[in-house]
């Protein structure tokens, strides 16, 4: 029950970034997007992961790691477009 709702939490988490990225795809822009927001959360996504995998949290490492792609692709589509 606890990893269901691990897992649960991670999908919300990390889904509130697809609007971002398609947006940006769709405009090629990114000028609204603060690279400083990007870094740091892709910095925390890191040290999530790496939490999970710590603590043996399936949930939290496997949604940190989508997540972690979602933020990437940001910031590949901020460097893209500046």
């Amino acid at each position: 029950m606890v990893e269901t709702i691990g897992f649960l939490a991670g999908f919300f988490v990390a889904s509130s970034s697809l609007p971002q990225i398609v947006k940006s795809w769709k405009t090629k822009s990114t000028k609204d997007l603060s690279i400083g927001l990007m870094l740091l959360n892709f910095i925390g996504q890191i040290l999530w992961i790496t939490y999970g995998f710590l603590i043996n949290s399936l949930s939290l490492t496997v949604m940190s790691v989508i997540t972690f792609i979602f933020v990437a692709s940001l910031l590949f589509l901020k460097i893209k477009y500046k």
